[in-house]
């Protein structure tokens, strides 16, 4: 219910005050498992595009801000999250966080449709950085379709009222699906998955045209990447050849 009820100031906010719109949302399966696969490059991704979407969409977010134990304005967050049906993810990496895709996991079992930001943390510039290795996991223990999304001109621009963040004409571009259900028996197989994942952050690039990075966006954000390697780091494009061959048994 409360999702619903919130996604009605959203939508408008979205729709009729950053004049935003969805180019392809028929690509998105009406019924059934889904997951969204989207870049990442400013705060108001999260709300824009299930808000101008037709589908409910879960989205993981980081599993501590479930706990609501600092302060009344994390109580909030806590129960919104809650409330409006989102679920908690791992991000501390390893097996905690192969272990954390259990609740997107169900979501996307039960038939909802997940969305997922695979490069994990908001772009630092507006490049396309590196995907982890998540959502390629998730698509191969649900089998669920991927659907590429590129968010474009979301970047805020500046405030309403002194609190509210604006954009100026979002579009949310949304992908032809993306089958690997055919290697759900291979979750476990390092080279294919990370194939996954660059074929996955590579139909995000083909809707967005955004530089391509290879390298987290943390190692950019929080580890000092300097400039220049940063420049060697660029590629026309993520990952790129043939699928894997499966591994002698």
């Amino acid at each position: 219910m409360w999702y619903e009820v919130f996604k009605v100031p959203f939508r408008a906010l979205s729709k009729w005050g950053y004049g935003g719109r969805t180019v392809g949302e028929s690509n998105v399966p009406s019924t059934g498992g889904v997951i969204l696969a989207s870049n990442h490059v400013s705060a108001i991704d999260t709300y824009v595009m299930p808000a101008l979407m037709r589908r409910r969409v879960t989205f993981p977010a980081k599993a501590e801000l479930f706990d609501g134990d600092r302060g009344w304005q994390s109580k909030l967050v806590a129960w919104f999250l809650k409330a409006v049906g989102q679920v908690p993810l791992d991000r501390s990496g390893g097996r905690a966080s192969m272990d954390g895709l259990g609740p997107v996991v169900q979501a996307v079992t039960d038939g909802q449709v997940a969305g997922i930001f695979p490069e994990g943390s908001r772009s630092p510039d507006g490049r396309l950085y590196k995907g982890k290795t998540g959502v390629a996991r998730l698509a191969m223990l649900t089998g669920a379709p991927v659907v590429p999304v590129g968010v474009i001109d979301t970047q805020i621009t500046g405030k309403k009222l002194g609190v509210v963040p604006w954009a100026s004409r979002p579009v949310i571009r949304f992908g032809t699906p993306l089958d690997f259900s055919e290697y759900a028996d291979r979750a476990d197989d390092r080279a294919l998955v990370r194939w996954i994942t660059d074929e996955i952050m590579a139909a995000i690039q083909e809707l967005t045209g955004q530089t391509y990075v290879n390298a987290y966006s943390t190692s950019v954000k929080y580890g000092g990447m300097a400039p220049d390697e940063v420049a060697r780091r660029t590629l026309p494009r993520p990952g790129g050849g043939p699928a894997p061959e499966p591994r002698a048994r």
